[in-house]
């Protein structure tokens, strides 16, 4: 049956054969979701592919990389109260985007919905999900499972007036971690995020290493610091980054490119408000942030 209620957002670049595979995985799905791709500038034949077997979905061609940012053009394209995310090598289990409605229909206050998330064709259980499943945040009455502040990119599902009140992936991470950022932004605004293992995203990463990954996911941790954490407790983090910046060269990228954005974050500096800052402490105290900057 087709569900209006739910769109889906996907922001690619260059990778045109797993796309296609993703796409007929979504197009067989029961509830039918439109589908809007933002294409970030793909130099390949993505837009062309898409044209040719794939003309029910939206394109968004983007006229340069725009990173995480790609997606929320994508959120604005859709028409739908509720967006879940796929990345090009990513999509969703038939039945979970219906139950994910129920759960948005159901907690007015709930802005975003972690799935628990099954890897390659072996379906082996990424290991955010037990990160999240144990949450220390606990559950609150007025939302479903478990509260947290991270999750990953291609397994959430948004409510879309909550994701555009929290302004959507920041644009000065470009891409790399970037999910704690939009966590913090949603619960500072009174929105729930949440992990609700019974909805299920299945995500097939290519094999090939992402060798700027370390860099660009430390760069973008520190860059959340200078955004929204208390100031000693960022400068605690440069400080971390720079004796390692001595050794190694991941966090020698890391520190440049910080370096770079810092004057940009601190104009767009908003510390968290003290509960929420209770929180993120106690996730890092359990350890319970360090999965989600892994994925």
């Amino acid at each position: 049956m087709s569900n209006p209620s739910i769109g889906i957002a996907i922001a690619t670049r260059n990778r045109s054969d797993r796309l296609a595979v993703t796409l007929r995985q979504l197009r067989a799905l029961p509830e039918r979701p439109p589908v809007v791709v933002a294409d970030n500038a793909s130099t390949d034949d993505t837009r062309e592919r898409l044209a040719r077997d794939f003309p029910d979905v939206r394109v968004l061609a983007l006229p340069a990389n725009r990173g995480a940012l790609a997606r929320t053009h994508a959120v604005r394209a859709l028409d739908t109260p509720y967006v879940a995310f796929s990345d090009d090598d990513s999509w969703w289990a038939p039945g979970s985007l219906g139950r994910a409605v129920q759960y948005f229909e159901a907690y007015p206050r709930l802005g975003l919905l972690a799935a628990r998330t099954l890897v390659g064709p072996e379906e082996a259980p990424d290991p955010l999900n037990d990160a999240l499943a144990h949450s220390p945040l606990g559950p609150a009455t007025d939302l479903p499972g478990t509260q947290v502040l991270g999750f990953l990119g291609c397994a959430a599902v948004v409510r879309r007036e909550a994701y555009l009140d929290a302004g959507g992936f920041h644009h000065l991470l470009f891409i790399g971690g970037e999910e704690t950022l939009l966590a913090y932004d949603l619960a500072a605004r009174g929105w729930g995020v949440v992990h609700c293992p019974d909805v299920t995203a299945h995500h097939h990463p290519a094999p090939a290493a992402r060798p700027e990954r370390p860099a660009m996911v430390r760069r973008n941790e520190l860059l959340t610091a200078w955004l929204r954490r208390p100031v000693p407790h960022a400068l605690a983090r440069t400080c971390r980054l720079a004796a390692d910046a001595r050794r190694e060269a991941p966090a020698r990228r890391a520190l440049r490119e910080t370096v770079t954005r810092l004057p940009a974050a601190l104009r767009a500096r908003s510390p968290l408000p003290p509960h929420l800052e209770r929180a993120a402490r106690l996730l890092e105290e359990t350890g319970a942030d360090k999965e989600a900057a892994l994925s």
